[in-house]
């Protein structure tokens, strides 16, 4: 992949991310009738491809909208006012998700950590004993704010024993690092364009499980244009029910192809390839990551703590306006305290080479002294 690179700009944030010629190419074919023939086979091609990254058996909504968007509809569309849910927060994303519930209604309680922790599997076990009318949990697999992965899998175990609803954000972890809806018995789950699957930001990607679909037929949260019937419905005729982000579907269509050729499992071995040699070359220049358990480390952005006397404003203008290179800042409460190299989509280790050793010689120049063994 390495030739395949946006200009000469080094795009290390965790989304939007280097979308490849290939796909911008296909972003700029001329409008077709999104009625017609052209454009449902299109529809068809992307929603079998969906499926096959979902590890799912469930149809896949195609929505034009951002993640947030995706999260909102997930939302609406299981969930009634005044349902107890328990929001599992880990940093800035699992807030949002859980305000979003709170938005419509819902009785949230907040399962919340310190950011930099990952949540844990016997917590949410707990607090669902604590509060049997608990209807859903909301959680985020990969916290971009924090650079830390849920043990999504185990969540999902307790969760399930415990015959409650699961809602999860996988915006920035599906096609990037493993996820499989059915197995670990996913109820909603929500992506988006602009991360793993290298293509512009403006569609989320919405799948829901036999429970989640019977969730749907009793859910009492005003919808329309988030409607998930309407939009399979839709599909099942190779559409989608209001005028769709055409351009963006054409470099879907180019994407998961391409995705498909490179194979599930190759992707996800070198986001973990790459995803530790970042972490790797962090710690080498004497830096600290954010996370505070590297087993829940993140394998699509890595946050790492701003050593004391440098400027994260001053670091990022530093490493964009000498060296080309884009990082991206703490969020909320992390602002100034962080900054976060992002590493999925498309990536490889020249990427991160060229990333280390503007960091470096960024950090030099602002005076910071990596400190001896």
């Amino acid at each position: 992949m390495t030739q395949q690179k946006q200009k000469q700009i080094n795009l290390r944030i965790p989304g939007p991310t280097p979308v490849p010629p290939d796909i911008l190419e296909a972003v700029g074919h001329p409008m077709i009738n999104h009625r017609g023939g052209e454009f449902s086979a299109i529809v068809s091609r992307i929603t079998a491809h969906l499926k096959a990254f979902f590890l799912t058996q469930q149809e896949v909504m195609v929505l034009t909208c951002s993640g947030t968007g995706g999260l909102e509809a997930a939302v609406v569309n299981v969930l009634s006012p005044g349902d107890k849910v328990l929001a599992v927060s880990i940093g800035s994303f699992g807030n949002r998700f859980a305000t979003i519930a709170e938005v419509y209604g819902a009785d949230v309680t907040m399962l919340a950590y310190d950011w930099g922790q990952a949540a844990s599997a016997d917590d949410v076990s707990k607090a669902l004993k604590a509060e049997p009318d608990i209807k859903a949990v909301l959680v985020t697999h990969n916290e971009t704010s924090t650079g830390v992965t849920n043990p999504l899998a185990e969540i999902a175990a307790v969760v399930r024993a415990a015959d409650k609803l699961i809602l999860v954000d996988a915006v920035s972890s599906l096609a990037a690092i493993p996820f499989e809806m059915d197995a670990w018995g996913l109820d909603v789950v929500v992506t988006g364009s602009q991360k793993g699957w290298m293509v512009p930001p403006g569609l989320a990607f919405v799948a829901l499980s036999d429970r989640g679909w019977q969730a749907f037929d009793s859910a009492r949260m005003p919808r329309f244009y988030f409607d998930l019937a309407k939009h399979r419905e839709s599909q099942t005729k190779g559409q989608t029910p209001f005028t769709p982000a055409m351009s963006v579907f054409f470099g879907l269509d180019v994407a998961l192809a391409r995705m498909a050729d490179e194979g599930l499992e190759s992707i996800h071995t070198r986001h973990r390839r790459i995803g530790d040699m970042t972490r790797r070359e962090v710690k080498a220049l004497g830096l600290e990551l954010f996370c505070e358990d590297e087993r829940f480390a993140s394998d699509t952005v890595t946050a790492v703590k701003a050593p004391d006397g440098i400027d994260v404003n001053a670091l990022r203008t530093m490493m964009e306006d000498e060296h080309d290179t884009i990082l991206a800042g703490g969020q909320a409460r992390l602002s100034g305290k962080i900054f976060r190299i992002g590493h999925l989509g498309l990536v490889d280790e020249d990427d991160i080479r060229l990333t280390m050793d503007a960091l470096a010689q960024s950090l030099e120049k602002l005076g910071f002294t990596r400190p001896t063994a």
